[in-house]
């Protein structure tokens, strides 16, 4: 099973990409609560230069509320993160599938909350 919700766009850049995925996601509930430029970080970490790459934490509060409801310690699961990497290609765009992540919890409501995330992501993915 794939663990993520995936999209290869050939026509913009990172920058683009990015904006269009923040607006996708606000269209839908979410926002962005972390971003992380893994790029940035392993230069002036580790002195490496990569292809860019972020990773956007998203969540949409009453998703999350939900499902921290039927389930407490699902916090740690959270929130949903969303990568935009640069390929030789263009730029992939990676949403965590909910449904993949939550299979070791046993907790049916989840799933089901889970399977709502999921078709969510599903439109943002492709709407970007």
């Amino acid at each position: 099973m794939s663990y993520t919700l995936d999209r290869m766009i050939t026509d913009a850049s990172l920058d683009e990409i990015d904006a269009r995925t923040r607006k996708a996601l606000g269209d839908h509930g979410f926002g962005v609560l972390t971003e992380i430029d893994v790029r940035t970080t392993m230069k002036s970490k580790l002195g490496i230069d990569m292809p860019g790459y972020r990773i956007l934490g998203a969540c949409n509060p009453k998703m999350a509320y939900h499902a921290i409801g039927v389930e407490p310690r699902v916090g740690a699961m959270l929130p949903c993160n969303i990568i935009l990497r640069e390929v030789d290609a263009g730029v992939e765009v990676s949403a965590v599938d909910p449904v993949a992540s939550m299979q070791a919890i046993d907790n049916a409501a989840l799933k089901e909350v889970a399977g709502t995330v999921k078709d969510m992501l599903e439109k943002i993915v492709a709407e970007i």
